[in-house]
């Protein structure tokens, strides 16, 4: 078992009290500079000019617009990568909307040429009598307005490895 130290002696505590009481603290060493406050940037979202488009094709449904061979094939065959995957579940019809509308801008904007958007699959109206599947119900009619569809090339349902009835293809036009 260990021994308890004994307690310093009168001497040792006069001595101890003379050493601490020539103690001198160092001289501190230069301060920090002080902070230096970061500018304050606003960053405004830039809004995107959709691109023109002939009277002809913007009128044409963009379930309708032709793509070449090649891009049919492999829609056909489901070897299609898309680039950026847009997920509108759980969304109100408006909420889904505006982040479709988000989602087709920056893609644009990013030189995205393939885009699946994840609808869910319609269903018949539940015990409540509510509708179900609205969102993919919308979905071509939303593609088709004046704001999305000069930015949409072309638009087909998603081969079944990547949702099916419930995904579409968005194939966005090329910036000119």
């Amino acid at each position: 078992m260990a021994r308890r130290p004994e307690p310093p002696s009168e001497a040792e505590t006069a001595l101890w009290a003379k050493v601490t009481s020539s103690v001198r603290p160092l001289k501190s060493r230069a301060a920090p500079p002080p902070e230096v406050p970061r500018p304050r940037v606003n960053v405004r979202p830039q809004r995107v000019e959709a691109p023109d488009m002939s009277r002809e094709r913007a009128a044409a449904a963009p379930e309708a617009a032709s793509l070449d061979g090649g891009w049919d094939r492999r829609i056909r065959k489901g070897s299609i990568e898309a680039e950026r995957t847009v997920d509108l579940h759980g969304h109100t019809q408006d909420e889904a909307y505006n982040a479709l509308a988000g989602a087709l801008e920056r893609a644009w904007r990013d030189d995205v040429r393939t885009l699946l958007v994840i609808t869910g699959k319609t269903r018949p109206a539940g015990e409540d009598g509510r509708p179900r599947g609205v969102i993919a119900a919308n979905f071509s009619r939303w593609a088709a307005t004046p704001a999305l569809r000069p930015f949409i090339a072309a638009i087909r349902p998603a081969h079944p490895r990547h949702g099916g009835s419930g995904a579409w293809y968005v194939i966005l036009r090329r910036k000119r």
